[in-house]
């Protein structure tokens, strides 16, 4: 079998260079002394040098600063709430102490918001993907956004001398309080009460769980919960705690308005002063197998049985 002859070299007359020649015919300069290759400047320390001059027009990497950080999805610079679902968008709509901005819908969102009446501004009609882009990925819109003013809370004194009011004790989770919200526009509670540090905004997350029920029970924004408690209680009011290892079942207890139901955070549960300052502490028996809730659960259950003491006549 034939095959291909190796490389040839040849020497110039002044023997100071070869060339080769590969077996395809391909010529390649090759230099007759011991070839070095050169520095790459990407591995080169001294080229990184903060004296090295730029290339013009550019900043170095290091003189840019740390990049500019994405704003959260759901949150907004402005300051305006973002409501999305379309039961939080129409009850905001019909909400005449919500000011609304800007309205964002497909066009199936739009026709179903509007099964309810007109729209009190023209929606701007978009792709799913336009709005799913300005919200978290696990996000369910329903194919409607809205931009809206954030509702103003309501002062202590505002709150009505034979009122049912919640107030939340350090909860967190913007899931958690919105289904509160929820449950509490469900059973007619006057207030929230919330603090005004370590309590979700109330916005985005928070405004999807609520489904609509932050335009029905105002919030009462408070610095501390405990000087809040003391005051409501100089007013005549009840508190009430719920706390799972609380000595007393919730249906033994009297009850009469008004009356302030305090529910703690999931884990923590009651801050000892928050527990010193309730008439009472109660827990709800359960059943079965599992004892613990989660708070929006219990505090569903909870509301049940005091609406239910409190509307059996005295």
């Amino acid at each position: 079998m034939r095959t291909a002859p190796g490389p040839v070299n040849r020497q110039t007359a002044t023997g100071a260079r070869a060339v080769a020649v590969c077996h395809r015919g391909r010529r390649v300069r090759v230099s007759g002394q011991p070839q070095h290759r050169k520095r790459s400047t990407m591995s080169d320390p001294r080229s990184h040098r903060p004296n090295s001059r730029p290339h013009p027009g550019k900043t170095r990497r290091w003189e840019r600063g740390p990049s500019p950080r994405k704003p959260e999805p759901g949150k907004r610079d402005d300051g305006l709430n973002v409501l999305y679902g379309i039961h939080a968008v129409r009850e905001a709509l019909a909400n005449p102490r919500r000011r609304v901005v800007r309205l964002i819908a497909t066009e199936n969102g739009a026709l179903r918001l509007a099964e309810a009446g007109p729209l009190p501004l023209e929606p701007t009609i978009v792709k799913p993907d336009d709005i799913g882009r300005q919200l978290a990925a696990d996000a369910v819109h329903q194919g409607v956004l809205l931009l809206a003013e954030p509702l103003e809370p309501i002062g202590l004194e505002e709150i009505a001398d034979d009122a049912l009011v919640l107030a939340l004790d350090q909860i967190t989770d913007p899931h958690n309080v919105g289904a509160i919200v929820r449950t509490a526009a469900a059973f007619g509670v006057s207030a929230i009460i919330a603090t005004e540090r370590h309590s979700p905004e109330a916005t985005g997350v928070l405004a999807k769980a609520a489904s609509g029920g932050l335009e029905h029970v105002p919030f009462c924004t408070v610095k501390n919960l405990g000087n809040t408690l003391g005051l409501l209680a100089g007013r005549g009011f009840q508190c009430l705690g719920l706390d799972s290892d609380a000595p007393a079942p919730i249906g033994a207890v009297a009850m009469r308005r008004p009356l302030v139901l305090v529910l703690g955070a999931e884990g923590k549960g009651l801050r000892q002063r928050t527990r010193s300052l309730c008439d009472t502490v109660v827990r709800l028996d359960m059943p079965g197998a599992i004892r613990s809730l989660n708070v929006s659960n219990a505090a569903a259950i909870a509301l049940y049985a005091v609406t239910s003491a409190l509307d059996v006549p005295s």
